[in-house]
């Protein structure tokens, strides 16, 4: 038995003819890639509002521009039945920025070693010294906040701990509004199972605060994987995440956190839903690791040829459509559909959360 999730309309179909979705074959890692304009964030919800309505697979949500923060909110014209299984379920958000709703916390000291180091920029070989300190400091988890864990480390007898102290210090890491400090942090309403938690990772200072929030959540769901709970773990924008070439340590590694649930995940339901302007912008042991497809309108040839190289089973005559589909019309193939098929993406039942701005008229 298969569930159906009515995502739309065929496109080639003689009669109108609905094209749906499998939800089972979510168990799967998915590509969602369109350039901007295409309408891809806005298909994509319409997929995630249909896997809250017809499932019970909670979704992480790593939202890096606000576009997932109105999931809770339905629209005035939506379907009434599909409306009141939303209303009905569990959908939190946590915000970066802002007033108001719970914020998007991590705590600094139930970072691992090697995550608290690169946040720091300390290297286990170049900074030896303070790596060990690091590795043997026994951070008390009294609720002291930045001055308390600066006051532990200046009164280690360790002489590379001060350093690790001024680094500290320099960097302006403690300063992050990303910390608990002793407080609740978003690993914690994960642990909940939410049908949807939302991660509103735009909003901080620093692009390194959304990186140690995402690799918080992502390594505690890793360091739990044999209990082998299913989650669809949504990344979009993923070029914020998951780079070919990560340009600080903390995004290296978080990229090779998620190539990890890329390659291995699945066995332990951890399934990534990626999506992205463009395929290039993705490290690559990510990619090659999808089994269903969303292409949206893609104007570029290269990006166009990767993906067909990649997704072998997406027609390649579908493929050359997508420079003339129109605003959300998807190409969608792979175990997710019965059969590859260029969809027209049906009506929102919630409010999207970040949308273009228009042009000022007189």
């Amino acid at each position: 038995m298969t569930t159906a999730l009515p995502v739309g309309t065929l496109v080639d179909a003689r009669d109108t003819a609905p094209a749906e979705l499998l939800a089972e074959r979510f168990n799967r890692h998915t590509f969602w890639c369109g350039q901007s304009g295409s309408g891809k964030t806005y298909a994509l919800g319409v997929a995630l509002e249909q896997l809250l309505v017809h499932t019970r697979l909670p979704m992480v949500i790593f939202d890096p521009n606000g576009d997932f923060v109105r999931l809770g909110e339905l629209r005035d014209d939506a379907e009434p039945s599909a409306a009141a299984a939303i209303a009905d379920r569990d959908i939190r958000v946590l915000r970066s920025s802002g007033t108001g709703g719970e914020r998007l916390h991590a705590r600094f000291v139930d970072l691992n070693l090697r995550a608290q180091a690169a946040a720091l920029r300390i290297d286990p070989i170049q900074n030896r010294e303070e790596y060990n300190a690091l590795l043997r400091f026994e951070v008390a988890r009294a609720h002291g906040g930045p001055d308390g864990l600066l006051t532990e480390m200046r009164e280690s007898e360790t002489q590379a701990l001060h350093q690790v102290a001024m680094r500290l210090e320099n960097l302006g890491i403690l300063s992050w509004d990303v910390w608990a400090w002793g407080g609740r942090a978003a690993t914690d309403v994960v642990d909940e199972r939410a049908d949807a938690t939302v991660l509103d990772l735009g909003g901080f200072a620093v692009a390194d605060e959304a990186r140690a929030a995402s690799l918080a959540v992502l390594d505690h769901l890793w360091e739990h994987r044999d209990s082998r709970i299913p989650r669809l773990l949504v990344i979009d924008e993923a070029h914020n995440l998951c780079p070919p070439a990560p340009d600080t340590p903390l995004a290296a590694l978080l990229t090779e956190r998620i190539v990890q649930i890329a390659a291995e995940g699945r066995k332990y339901g951890l399934w990534l839903l990626i999506s992205t302007q463009r395929p290039s912008k993705v490290h690559p042991n990510v990619l090659t690791q999808c089994d269903n497809l969303t292409l949206m309108r893609m104007n570029a040839p290269r990006d166009l040829a990767e993906l067909a190289e990649v997704f072998g089973f997406a027609p390649s005559e579908l493929v050359q459509r997508a420079p003339v589909f129109g605003k959300g019309q998807a190409l969608m193939a792979g175990g997710f559909i019965d059969q590859a098929a260029i969809v027209q993406v049906g009506a929102r039942l919630t409010q999207e959360g970040g949308s273009d701005v228009a042009v000022p008229l007189r």
